[in-house]
């Protein structure tokens, strides 16, 4: 049985800006943590206010841990010269949940496709360099409810199996909800599920 890949990369914070020169074109890179298309709308009309005089704001973004979602946007560059070569680098960095976009300001020499593929492809290799990348658990979330009279079983088994309480309502009917990482939400869905008068039901 192949093991539960329940990891994954990402940033948490945005990178340092970096810059990559070709025959006077400069293209600068960033790198985002984003979560939705808001996001990364936000990100690019900063850029925009940053760098108002520059031509082309080329990007690529990566969405979600199982169910991935990705576009890439190539600005008025030439088709697949820009959008692409930037998300090659996030699947080579393996990396999700994130925005990469390069600002290009034109330095009067054409580059065409081959110097624009490369231009680009390098300015995000450097803006992901310049990011902190960190690994971080898929989590699955279940709702735990139970009477009072649980509450010290259910506690033991939060304590023992060292659970994670995202949230809590304690009153006659007490109500968990608990963080798992995923390889090991099966076998604890299981140990409260077995339970006497506990229920569990997962959080989608």
């Amino acid at each position: 049985m192949s093991e539960i890949k329940d990891t994954y990369k990402t940033i948490d914070v945005p990178s340092e800006e970096t810059l990559f020169k070709d025959r006077n074109s400069k293209f600068f890179g960033y790198a985002f943590p984003v979560f939705n298309e808001r996001d990364v709308k936000e990100a690019i009309e900063g850029l925009k206010k940053k760098h108002h005089t520059a031509r082309h704001f080329c990007y690529a973004w990566q969405f979600g841990t199982e169910t991935i979602r990705f576009r890439a946007n190539d600005d008025g560059e030439p088709s697949n010269s820009a959008g692409m070569p930037i998300y090659g680098q996030i699947q080579a960095f393996d990396v999700t949940n994130i925005l990469i976009v390069s600002v290009r300001y034109f330095g009067g020499t054409k580059l065409g496709v081959g110097g624009l593929i490369n231009a680009y492809r390098n300015s995000a290799q450097l803006a992901l360099e310049a990011s902190e990348i960190i690994e971080k658990t898929i989590d699955i979330r279940y709702k735990l409810s139970f009477g009072y009279d649980m509450m010290n079983k259910v506690q033991r088994i939060v304590k023992e199996r060292n659970l994670n309480i995202i949230g809590q309502k304690l009153e006659m009917d007490c109500e968990y909800t608990i963080s798992v990482r995923k390889k090991e939400a099966q076998m604890i869905f299981d140990i409260f599920d077995n339970l006497f008068k506990v229920e569990i039901i997962e959080i989608v």
